[in-house]
């Protein structure tokens, strides 16, 4: 019996418009236990590299309600073309498709 893809139902859990992530857009943010187990647990978001530490963090181990407490539309979709580049594939594809966020495009 194959097991299911790590990917399978993530669609379901992207908020379904941008206007839904109300995280912040400035300060040190402590993520809980459930989302940041070990390793750094708070971020600077003026600091790119660090809040987008914490965006892969919170996509890749959160759910719906987690995603509109702590991820910032504005933030997301400003960094959005690198942070998609500490994705799977998987997150990348949802993401894109349920918030139209830009691929990467060849120069």
């Amino acid at each position: 019996m194959a097991l299911p893809s790590i990917y399978e139902g993530l669609e379901e859990k992207v908020p379904d418009s941008l206007d839904d992530l109300h995280g912040p857009a400035e300060g040190v943010v402590a993520l809980p236990l459930h989302l940041a187990w070990s390793g750094l647990t708070e971020f600077d978001l003026s600091k790119p590299g660090i809040r987008m530490e914490m965006y892969r963090t919170v996509i890749t181990t959160g759910q719906r309600a987690d995603y509109e407490t702590y991820l910032n539309a504005g933030h997301l979709t400003a960094d959005w073309l690198v942070l998609r580049r500490g994705l799977g594939p998987g997150y990348r594809h949802a993401w894109e498709k349920k918030l139209s966020l830009p691929r990467e495009t060849s120069a």
